[in-house]
């Protein structure tokens, strides 16, 4: 199908097109954070321990490992975006996700097939970490396209919006689990597969949707020579700059996200000293404040431009992060550790809700999608993917704190990437 320029369709058809690559997104992103949010169950069935921090790091370190798998996922999709289209990328990503949560729904726990099970699931999370790391750059540079200039912020907002929209449908999923109609027994049983057997169904239908999506970008209007460069490392090459301010304006804000959204569950339980349902409870409700944000720190990037909002993560980021974490460590009171994270979010939100296009705005169409997922993705794996273990690692050695100062260093070091890069609300790629 060829493409539409975004000028050219019509509100209706720009609306349309965001919905069904945001749905895609909202089904990937659920089946990719089902598993810490039901990992407090079913951690026994593949690591058999009594001690449940010893557990957690088991399943947090597995986690990391689909991390691992993002930066090849980023490459290999991002290529096939690049060369074949962003909707075809779209509908294969979503396909794999489907694949991998069929796994896990289905796979023996270690009392009955033994190192085999926890081996399955490290392969299930590679496949989905294959699907993940080409969803991320693909859905952003597809966003970004379809929106307008004068809009561009808003609409790639949605990316996030989906994102967390897929943490808030897996805890969602849990907590109805958990009040309306299983037992603690029984989720640790068995009840933990139901969400990935569920996730699998909703890839599949998914998958059809996108079949119909508006392509983004006319892939035969490029001459031989743009042709043949399209999606290659090769021609990535050529953009050593934006390739290092994908990676360093990523650090920083990748690991205060997964701070604050998927470890937070654990957190409030191992560390904090919440009930499980408790801490479900807090992490729902501060995702969903999270999420309402994003739209409106994207809207506030198309009025002010996207460095400002950096800037100001950056800075507040690097202020406030030790002393939330340590406050909320000590705290009771639901309330209290709900406004501590909102308000830790709302300073993340100044990175999320614009990372996407700020990233799709560095690059060409020919290597946009490469350009955006694949060095998201080294980026996120190294930091983002490994938060959570490494977070349980210092908890471990009863250094909990010096996570703490790990996170700002690097939310300081993305600081310094915010400061001194364009702003490409104002130097975007994506008109020419």
């Amino acid at each position: 199908m060829q493409a539409k320029n975004p000028a050219q369709q019509t509100t209706t058809t720009r609306i349309r097109s965001i919905i069904g690559g945001s749905l895609g997104n909202l089904v990937e992103w659920y089946d990719w954070y089902v598993y810490t949010a039901f990992s407090l169950y079913f951690a026994g069935t593949f690591f058999p321990s009594g001690n449940q921090v010893v557990q957690l790091l088991n399943t947090a370190g597995v986690f990391a490992i689909g991390f691992l798998m993002r930066p090849i996922g980023g490459w290999v999709m991002g290529t096939y975006a690049d060369r074949k289209g962003r909707k075809a990328a779209l509908t294969l990503s979503v396909l794999l996700m489907s694949v991998g949560s069929l796994i896990i729904a289905v796979v023996p726990g270690y009392k009955q097939i033994g190192v085999a099970a926890p081996v399955i699931l490290v392969l299930a999370r590679i496949i989905q970490g294959l699907s993940v790391g080409g969803e991320y750059g693909t859905s952003a540079t597809y966003l970004s396209e379809v929106a307008t200039k004068k809009h561009r912020g808003f609409y790639s907002s949605f990316q996030y919006v989906t994102l967390i929209m897929g943490q808030l449908l897996a805890l969602g999923v849990l907590i109805l689990l958990q009040q309306a109609f299983l037992t603690d027994k029984q989720l640790h049983q068995w009840g933990w597969r139901i969400p990935f057997g569920v996730g699998a169904v909703l890839a599949v239908t998914v998958m059809y949707l996108r079949r119909s999506m508006t392509e983004s970008v006319d892939l035969n209007k490029d001459d031989k020579k743009v042709r043949d460069t399209r999606g290659t490392i090769k021609a990535l090459a050529q953009h050593p700059k934006a390739v290092f301010t994908v990676i360093g304006l990523t650090i920083g804000g990748t690991l205060a996200f997964y701070t604050f959204t998927t470890y937070m569950q654990k957190f409030l339980v191992t560390s904090s000293g919440f009930t499980k349902n408790a801490a479900t409870l807090i992490s729902t409700l501060t995702l969903v404040g999270f999420m309402l944000l994003q739209p409106v720190f994207g809207l506030l990037s198309d009025k002010i431009g996207r460095k400002p909002l950096l800037i100001g993560f950056g800075i507040l980021g690097t202020l406030t992060t030790v002393p939330i974490l340590t406050a909320l460590s000590h705290t009771k009171d639901v309330w209290i550790a709900f406004a501590l994270i909102m308000c830790a979010l709302i300073i993340v939100s100044g990175y999320t809700s614009i990372n996407a296009v700020v990233k799709a705005e560095l690059f060409p169409a020919n290597i946009r999608a490469l350009g955006v997922g694949f060095p998201y993705a080294i980026a996120v794996s190294l930091f983002g993917g490994t938060a959570e273990p490494l977070a349980l690692l210092f908890k471990v050695k009863n250094h909990q704190e010096w996570f703490y100062w790990y996170v700002t260093i690097f939310i300081a070091l993305s600081l310094l990437i915010y400061s001194t890069m364009n702003d490409t609300r104002k130097h975007s790629k994506i008109e020419d």
